[in-house]
């Protein structure tokens, strides 16, 4: 009796340790998947702030929980599914749509970056009419929406990148990761987001402490420079953002090449980072890393900036005239 209840025991122990290492190794996956997908998760952190300009500083937080609650929407309820009917069903897409992804961050990044050495004309016209007057509710609505949407196109990239950063292996395994990495990824952009919202508050309250203490007086001058020193860090964070898009979707579209037997490119960069790297005396993963990911970014940048006659000319006109052609037929339809 005794040996049976040791035999139980053991095998209950050896489960123990199966499923604590099951644990780790999902961990340790998500982990791996989350920094995968650092750089789009730093333009998302960065491009989110300004969907909070203009607003109390009341309602900032709660715009900033709404467009969190979206974006767990959009990652858990229909991105997640998705990635897993994709994984199931069309393993082979992954690889294209991870590429077009990535072409799109190219463009993105390339976009912004033409923006600022050559004012667009639309972006002109723009600014010459009239704003529309909205109640706050209906504007703040607006900015939710626009937000979320723009979220969901990140969220997509970003799930993506997680999916092709897992191992083969069953599909509950890959829903758990992808669950923590939505998850973690959305509770770290927004918590992100709401302190670096909420730092010229919190600058501006302590530039504002009477001078009670001898404390009060160092408050002061470190609140002040919080205050002066945020417009800095959000255009530090708009650019860091665009590079880490054009970064990343460059080393997309390079590994999503190499795939398909034409890694050329990949392995010519990947030489180079070992060459610079042979050179320098110390840190040398670094410095490898450093001129690979230099020329990741190069290669977006290039991808993108072809994108954006694609996109103006051909792209952009023809999606116009598909949803012209789809009002009228609905118009036709109620007719």
């Amino acid at each position: 009796m005794s040996g049976g209840l040791v035999a139980l025991l053991d095998d209950i122990a050896s489960l123990a340790k199966m499923a604590a290492a099951s644990i780790d190794d999902i961990a340790g996956q998500s982990a791996k998947a989350g920094v995968k997908a650092a750089g789009v998760v730093i333009d998302d952190t960065a491009v989110t702030p300004r969907y909070v300009t203009d607003f109390s500083p009341a309602r900032e937080l709660p715009i900033i929980g709404r467009i969190a609650l979206g974006s767990l929407r959009n990652k858990l309820l229909i991105l997640l599914p998705a990635a897993l009917a994709l994984s199931l069903l069309l393993p082979g897409a992954i690889t294209p749509l991870l590429m077009i992804g990535g072409a799109y961050l190219c463009y993105e990044g390339a976009e912004k970056l033409y923006e600022v050495v050559f004012p667009h004309e639309e972006q002109a016209h723009e600014a010459t009419t009239e704003p529309v007057a909205l109640d706050a509710k209906t504007l703040e609505d607006r900015k939710i929406a626009s937000a979320i949407k723009t979220d969901f196109i990140l969220s997509a990239e970003i799930m993506a990148i997680t999916l092709a950063a897992l191992p083969a292996g069953g599909w509950v395994k890959q829903a758990i990761i992808l669950a923590i990495v939505a998850v973690g990824i959305t509770a770290a952009v927004y918590g992100a987001v709401a302190l670096i919202v909420k730092a010229d508050d919190f600058g501006l309250a302590l530039a504002r402490l009477s001078p009670g203490s001898a404390l009060a007086a160092p408050l002061r001058v470190t609140g002040r420079a919080i205050v002066r020193a945020m417009p800095h860090l959000l255009k530090a964070l708009s650019a860091i953002g665009t590079a880490a898009m054009i970064w990343v979707g460059g080393g997309i579209i390079l590994h999503g090449l190499d795939a398909y037997g034409l890694g050329g490119p990949t392995h010519m960069l990947h030489d180079a980072g070992a060459a610079v790297a042979r050179a320098v005396p110390v840190a040398k993963p670094v410095v490898a890393w450093a001129v690979e990911a230099a020329g990741f970014g190069v290669a977006g940048l290039v991808i993108g900036l072809l994108a954006i006659p694609l996109t103006s000319r051909v792209l952009s006109p023809l999606w116009r005239r598909v949803k012209s052609l789809g009002r009228r037929i609905l118009s036709r339809d109620r007719a």
